[in-house]
């Protein structure tokens, strides 16, 4: 059954709640967590890979309060409503819910995933292990696509901007 991006928005609470009955049928959880800002090719390469690792992929996305406090005052350049809503559109993405947190490690305590998946540039010591595993679960890290970064648009939208400028 297809859902619309509207259906796959959900709060944390009845994320944890879905999480919940799906871990009563045997299903494989796991989740990733970002703030998507200006998604590119790379964002879908990650979701896609994190999605093959089991059975249902939950996305939880950095507010955009979350976002100014761990990145820059002046990110994001797109709001939580729309980075969700693109997010949630993709079809490897079952669920998705904001997080007010700068880490998903509080939002973990409560999902109780199967597997985390992180980038490799976080490595399996990330912030996020102890309590995935105290959960029962495990970290699964993969292999971003060289070269695309939201920064890196950012910077040659800037460099672009000045050129024409």
């Amino acid at each position: 059954m297809n859902r619309t991006s509207e259906e796959k928005l959900l709060t944390l609470g009845e994320v944890v709640e879905r999480a919940a009955e799906l871990r009563e049928q045997s299903r494989t959880i796991v989740t990733a967590n970002g703030s998507f800002d200006i998604m590119h090719a790379g964002h879908v390469a990650f979701l896609e890979q994190a999605r093959a690792k089991g059975d249902v992929l939950i996305i939880g996305i950095n507010s955009d309060a979350s976002v100014k406090a761990y990145k820059s005052p002046s990110r994001p350049i797109i709001s939580e409503e729309f980075r969700a809503r693109m997010v949630a559109a993709l079809e490897c993405v079952d669920f998705v819910f904001l997080f007010d947190e700068t880490d998903p490690r509080e939002w973990l305590k409560q999902v109780k995933p199967d597997i985390h998946v992180n980038g490799t540039e976080y490595g399996k010591d990330c912030i996020e292990r102890d309590v995935v595993e105290a959960c029962g679960g495990r970290i699964s890290l993969v292999q971003s696509v060289g070269g695309l970064s939201t920064s890196a648009v950012i910077a040659r939208i800037v460099a672009l901007e000045r050129q024409e400028g």
